[in-house]
């Protein structure tokens, strides 16, 4: 006959208790026991949001200080997106503690870019000069053009990693969720093609019909012919015949 099993103790007791708790725990789908740090869709952790940001161009002086066709088409474009959706004022900072020679070519640089933004309807009280300081002058320093508006952006900072990716807790491998930082840069790069933050919003009324074309078609429908294009194996088609052209 075998000696009785000697009796566990309180602490062993408690201890096993919460290992079979532990083991059961896992088994289960309860979200509300394995937990969530964060969402899984990386549009919820990384929502694009709408907020007043700064939108700003660089202006690098050429020569002896006038815009090439590049850098002047950019400021004409920066101006009319100014004039569009811009706030406040248009800032030009200047750069401080440059050698001679490059300051002189950035005083007929910021003249041009004066010059451009007038022939672009910004008025006198709309431009404001600024100027700052230069931390290396062995290095470009630009003319920074720059104004407030409606941008769409990540609420987000990428490129953060709260838990190592290399190493991390038990409970966070049985959760297998995906790096905080997945899908950040993606939704960083759509929230920067946005033309229009508002299209975010809300979608665009329907714009003026082609009143030729739909008068034409109905016209053919009631006829019993088929308004519908001619699309060709080739790629060409007889568009301008159906336009009348």
């Amino acid at each position: 006959m075998h000696p009785p099993l000697p009796r566990p103790t309180p602490l062993a007791a408690a201890a096993l208790a919460a290992l079979i708790g532990t083991a059961l725990g896992a088994c289960q789908g309860d979200r509300t026991t394995t937990g969530s740090v964060y969402p899984h869709d990386y549009r919820a952790r990384h929502p694009i949001v709408l907020a007043d940001d700064a939108r700003t161009l660089d202006v690098f002086p050429n020569g002896t200080g006038h815009l090439d066709p590049r850098q002047a088409a950019d400021v004409d474009a920066f101006v009319l997106e100014y004039r569009r959706y811009g706030r406040g004022t248009l800032t030009v900072e200047v750069p401080r503690g440059v050698a001679p020679g490059v300051g002189a070519a950035t005083e007929r640089t910021v003249a041009t870019v004066r010059r451009l933004a007038a022939s672009g309807g910004v008025g006198a009280g709309e431009l404001v000069l600024s100027g700052y300081p230069v931390a290396n002058p062995g290095l470009a320093a630009p003319v920074r053009l720059g104004f407030q508006r409606l941008q769409a952006r990540v609420a987000d900072k990428c490129g953060l990693f709260p838990q190592d990716l290399g190493f991390s807790t038990p409970m966070t491998n049985l959760r297998n969720e995906p790096a905080w930082n997945l899908g950040c840069a993606t939704q960083a790069n759509v929230a920067a093609q946005v033309a229009d933050p508002v299209d975010l919003v809300r979608g665009r009324t329907e714009g003026r019909i082609d009143t030729a074309r739909r008068v034409k078609d109905i016209g053919q429908i009631r006829d019993g012919k088929d308004p519908s294009t001619n699309w060709r194996q080739d790629g060409q088609t007889n568009v301008g015949s159906r336009l009348g052209l």
